[in-house]
């Protein structure tokens, strides 16, 4: 199976963070599944750090991806120009994008987000 984290999964993922669900927690330790995390986590992260609203754990972005083995997964123009067709279910353009590149890349996107749900896109909880 491919996964799609988004922001806060990533965030929980490499804390170890107990909100973290046990069906989300062993899909994403599952060795036979590739778990992508977008440019999309990275932007909402700089932009969040920048202006002081979070902390990541010792170590970079790109040192977690690699330690943790996730796969990060570019932002492509197919990926922008689709999120011009999905329902306006939610406002949050990293949101948006992350639906977008699971639709595209057929990925299932694990989240909290009960407004993604809305969309036509596999999900796992957390």
């Amino acid at each position: 199976m491919n996964l799609l984290l988004d922001t806060h999964t990533f965030l929980w993922a490499i804390d170890n963070h107990p909100s973290l669900s046990q069906k989300a927690r062993e899909a994403i330790v599952d060795g036979n599944n590739i778990v992508f995390v977008s440019a999309a986590t990275a932007w909402e992260i700089s932009i969040k750090k920048a202006i002081g609203k979070l902390s990541l754990p010792e170590g970079s972005y790109l040192e977690e991806l690699a330690l943790h083995r996730f796969t990060a997964l570019d932002i492509t123009t197919e990926h922008a120009l689709a999120v011009e067709n999905l329902p306006p279910h939610h406002k949050d353009p990293f949101d948006r994008m992350l639906i977008a590149q699971a639709q595209i890349e057929k990925l299932t996107l694990i989240t909290r987000d009960e407004k993604i749900k809305k969309y036509d896109v596999p999900i796992i909880e957390v």
